[in-house]
């Protein structure tokens, strides 16, 4: 064992640094073990994949040689909550236990800072829709004159979706870069700047994606410095990497763009002549291409967007919007940085949407139909048929990437995607002569990690699979209802509550319902509504807010559907119960997941077992991982899809989850609550 392993396994342990000055610090073998591996992976410079089970501790048994080691590292973490709680939280209490003066920075996306050029741009705007907008305005004016990180995390009960976000943050599209009158107070620039100096740099997967992928988020010069990567929640890079090695556009992309213009017109005399009435077509535009959108599904492919001729001659008058958008703004350009950085953006929107609607590639030309591989004939005949899935998916095996588009309830984005990154995110590994660690709770299907790895690009890696330390035979109980229809029989969701209900009066409450669909979320909440406990539905409020009143409540019932999976730590009786309606399958009209089915059945593989089984396996491994959060959690875990016992597959499921006991009878969910 190396000296950085034995080093980290020491301040691990009992008597160790950490337990001895970390309150409530607990040494455990597994997190020792972990730590041990993380530290060989970073001193060898190899690659770990590495399976941490809820309980584990992985954090602190990253921190700990990441710290050590003296080696310039950057910890990629799921979401920027975690960011935050990992920076300052864990870091400190790490930091301070080893006595190590390492100096660290945290780093987000341009759009998580305060924008001071946009935020003036916007005073004076006739844009607020409420006082109460008008007020949240005023409150972020006043804390731009008090701030020194400039992240809008700072500012407690701002929605994510706060609609006037956008115009307080900055894109890499309206970034005016050093031209820009604010920039030497830039606080974009100044979190770059600490980055670039720090030993430590803690981000998000969707900073370092965007920066792997070119999409100049302002990271990109620290990655060549990086001597050690430690990729925490690493079983979402892979669908986080899809869409950022793909490109995409949208109508509230194009929508800010008319707004920003027009916001410029302040600065320059007579401007607002040249631009109101290109502007206005261009909204007109949108509006009307978002009609005519209204008779397709919520996704799908472009192929079946483009065969309804009001939606492609849409986008023939978007294009000439954005067109003459741009002519109009080649006269304004010198007047102002803002005008030349608008009439930039105007052009490479115009260029996203003619790649996405034309296709830059051969495969663009299978993926219409109008190529001559006599293999394409059956799909691009299905495709007539049907939405033309299979047209693009078989395009896939050529091109490799799908074209699709979302509907949401006032917008649309279009976008294409690469169906494997695998390639990319090797040759950014490889060429970086690094250590990389991937890590997370749920990485392994079965105990194997053939999944994931082939998805990461992985070959031949160094594994580790820990499980949850906790004791889940006696702190847990799983139920399998019986006598339950299958999930696609029609009356199966009341059966299901029927089911859950004994479960719901046993524990008095106490329980996370999770849904595979907004519609099977929506029917329970009203079939709920009125019970004996409280009701928290996943749409109410915030996340984080309907997680406070759940708590709070002491008995709530919370109804939520795959975002509730992860990223929840309720610990304690307030949740003594996870029901899972499902399993967690993928969406068949997904037009991304269909494609990619396609290409691993072109492939000559299976596309249930090498793509859909592991995929939701994963999934149902998050969801179970909310249940037991601690040493003293107990809680019953409730099942209900009767294929985990009627199809040969469930036994892939069963393998995967912790070892717990498991019950048929009501009557021991009974008393294992009479005995809490």
């Amino acid at each position: 064992m190396s000296v950085l392993a034995n080093a980290s396994r020491d301040a691990l342990s009992d008597g160790g640094a950490l337990a001895s000055r970390v309150p409530g610090f607990v040494a455990r073998p597994a997190q020792q073990r972990l730590t041990a591996a993380v530290a060989e992976a970073i001193e060898q410079r190899q690659v770990l994949l590495a399976e941490a089970g809820t309980g584990t501790g992985k954090t602190y048994a990253y921190l700990v040689p990441a710290l050590l080691s003296g080696l310039k590292t950057i910890i990629s973490t799921g979401t920027r909550a975690l960011q935050d709680q990992l920076y300052h939280r864990d870091l400190p209490r790490v930091r301070e236990a080893l006595g190590v003066g390492v100096r660290s920075a945290l780093l987000k996306g341009r759009a998580n800072y305060l924008c001071l050029y946009r935020m003036n741009q916007a005073k004076g705007e006739a844009q607020f829709a409420s006082p109460a907008q008008a007020s949240q305005f005023q409150r972020v004016v006043a804390w731009a004159g008090r701030t020194r990180a400039g992240d809008m995390a700072e500012l407690e009960g701002l929605p994510d979706d706060w609609p006037l976000l956008p115009q307080v943050t900055s894109t890499v599209d309206n970034c005016l870069g050093s031209e820009c009158p604010f920039w030497d107070e830039c606080f974009v620039a100044q979190a770059r700047q600490r980055a670039q100096t720090a030993d430590l740099v803690v981000v998000n997967h969707h900073l370092l994606l965007a920066d792997l992928a070119l999409k100049q988020e302002g990271f990109g010069e620290i990655l060549p410095g990086a001597q050690a990567f430690v990729i925490d929640e690493a079983h979402q890079l892979p669908e986080l990497a899809a869409s950022f090695f793909g490109e995409g556009f949208g109508m509230r992309q194009a929508q800010e763009l008319g707004r920003d213009c027009l916001a410029e017109c302040k600065q320059v005399t007579g401007a607002t002549a040249v631009l109101q009435e290109p502007v206005r077509a261009l909204e007109h535009a949108l509006r009307q291409l978002r009609a005519a959108m209204e008779a397709l599904p919520l996704r799908g492919t472009r192929y079946r967007a483009l065969t309804l001729p009001a939606v492609a001659d849409g986008f023939d008058v978007l294009a000439d919007a954005l067109s003459a958008l741009e002519h109009a703004l080649e006269s304004l350009a010198e007047a102002s940085p803002g005008f030349d950085a608008c009439m930039v953006r105007t052009h490479e929107l115009g260029q996203r949407l003619g790649r996405w609607r034309d296709g830059d590639t051969a495969s663009a030309a299978f993926a219409d139909g109008t190529g001559d591989d006599d293999a394409l004939a059956d799909a691009v005949a299905s495709g007539g048929q049907g939405d033309g899935a299979a047209v693009l998916a078989a395009a896939a095996a050529h091109g490799g990437e799908v074209y699709w588009y979302e509907l949401t309830p006032r917008g649309f984005r279009c976008q294409r995607t690469p169906l494997d990154v695998s390639a990319p995110l090797r040759q950014h590994r490889e060429r970086s002569q690094a250590a990389w660690v991937f890590t997370s709770a749920t990485l392994a299907v079965g105990g194997g990690f053939h999944h994931i790895g082939h998805k990461l690009g992985l070959f031949d890696p160094d594994t580790l699979l820990e499980p949850s330390p906790f004791d889940w035979r006696r702190q847990a109980l799983c139920y399998l209802p019986p006598e339950l229809p299958e999930p696609g029989v029609r009356g199966y969701g009341a059966a299901m509550l029927a089911a859950v209900r004994p479960v719901l009066e046993a524990s008095g409450g106490r329980a996370f319902l999770l849904f595979a669909s907004h519609r099977a979320l929506r029917e329970a909440a009203a079939a709920l509504e009125g019970g004996p406990w409280p009701l928290f539905v996943q749409g109410q409020a915030p996340k984080a807010e309907l997680l406070r009143r759940f708590r709070e409540s002491g008995n709530g019932v919370l109804l939520g559907s795959a975002s509730f999976r992860e990223g929840v730590d309720v610990a304690g009786d307030a949740l003594s119960v996870v029901v899972i309606d499902k399993l967690p399958f993928a969406a068949p009209d997904d037009p991304v997941f269909e494609a990619r089915l396609e290409a691993v059945r072109r492939r000559g593989g299976n596309p249930f077992r090498d793509e859909q089984l592991p995929q939701a396996v994963i999934a149902l491994k998050q969801g179970v991982g909310r249940l037991i959060r601690s040493e003293s959690d107990r809680g019953v875990l409730v099942l209900c899809d009767p294929r985990l016992t009627g199809k040969h597959y469930g036994r892939v499921f069963m393998q995967s989850l912790p070892t717990f006991a498991v019950t048929r009878r009501i009557e021991d969910v009974q008393v294992f609550f009479a005995c809490s």
